[in-house]
């Protein structure tokens, strides 16, 4: 039987009826009809992703993911990505290296390791369709609690990151990213580098820039010492290197000293292996299991910078450091 209050229950239900789909469908974006392919657009400031002076382009904004999802938001980064398929596609010695972030808050429905080489390899996948050969391309992935998220906060913002480096090898698979190893290379380098006069070995450390894990970074020493130069760019890179490490079990940190031709070849061979076991012994009070860590030393061998310079012996003193 009708009563009076009829119209006004029928009113509301259908008020709840739409408060409900517009939380499910508009907010949540839920619905089949209506979710996009995540739920976050890349902000409309840019930012330019660039391999020195050899290459650089203008990136419409971060790469954005659903919370816990692999599945970039790249509406508007298709000139982009062309762009750096051809960079890459005509740079055969140039690698890009795509760093996927993720938090501990978020959960990990892919078959990686970890939900930020779940978030990189989608960036990848992309770029090979368009042509880039996959050796040219290394994924890992990080945890970082500073990461951000959306204000309803089911979406993150800027989850991954891209550097370039020079080739250095190909990935032996989806899950995983090699390079190869100084440490374990027989090969001689050849004397390139060119050292200005006066140099010392502070202005040599302050050179080196943190790129990625993967690319080598060289440590500085004073004559006779097994105790490095530290800079922003060395903490860094120590920083990512031993987070990486942490979750990721089955890689490695290689450490290969090297000293200047100064003295004799035995003691120059325990001093290259004295500051790289030194390194080694910091890493292991910071949670690096040493089952991660292969140390050598190669002594005056592989010289970076001619030993007729003092200049020249001072950038020969040094540790190089690479996540493999």
């Amino acid at each position: 039987m009708l009563t009076n209050k009829t119209p006004w229950i029928v009113l509301l239900i259908v008020w709840m009826a739409g408060s409900t789909w517009w939380h499910v469908c508009k907010i949540k974006q839920l619905c089949a009809d209506d979710a996009p392919e995540t739920t976050l657009t890349a902000p409309a400031s840019g930012f330019t992703l660039a391999d020195g002076s050899r290459f650089s382009v203008g990136l419409p904004g971060t790469v954005n993911f659903a919370k816990s999802g692999a599945v970039p938001n790249l509406t508007r980064f298709d000139v982009s990505l062309d762009s750096v398929a051809t960079y890459l596609q005509n740079n055969p010695d140039r690698q890009l290296i795509l760093t996927g972030y993720y938090t501990a808050s978020e959960t990990n429905p892919s078959s990686f390791s970890n939900l930020g080489i779940a978030r990189a390899e989608a960036i990848k996948a992309s770029l090979v369709q368009r042509g880039v050969e996959a050796g040219s391309l290394l994924t890992t992935g990080v945890e970082r609690a500073d990461l951000t998220f959306n204000a309803a906060g089911d979406s993150v913002n800027a989850g991954v990151n891209g550097s370039f480096a020079a080739m250095m090898a190909t990935v032996a698979s989806p899950d995983s990213a090699v390079s190869a190893s100084l440490a374990s290379t027989s090969t001689t380098v050849p004397i390139t580098a060119t050292v200005a006069a006066g140099a010392t070995e502070e202005t040599l450390a302050k050179t080196q820039k943190y790129e990625s894990v993967f690319t080598p970074i060289d440590l500085y020493f004073k004559s006779g010492s097994s105790d490095y130069i530290r800079t922003d760019e060395t903490r860094k890179f120590f920083k990512e290197a031993i987070q990486y490490l942490r979750t990721n079990k089955d890689k490695d940190l290689a450490l290969t000293g090297y000293t200047d031709s100064e003295g004799s070849e035995d003691i120059n061979l325990n001093l290259s292996k004295k500051r790289a076991n030194s390194l080694k012994k910091r890493l292991l009070l910071q949670g690096v299991s040493s089952s991660q860590i292969e140390s050598g030393g190669k002594g005056e061998a592989d010289p970076k910078a001619s030993n007729d310079t003092e200049s020249g012996r001072k950038a020969n003193r040094r540790v190089t450091v690479v996540v493999q």
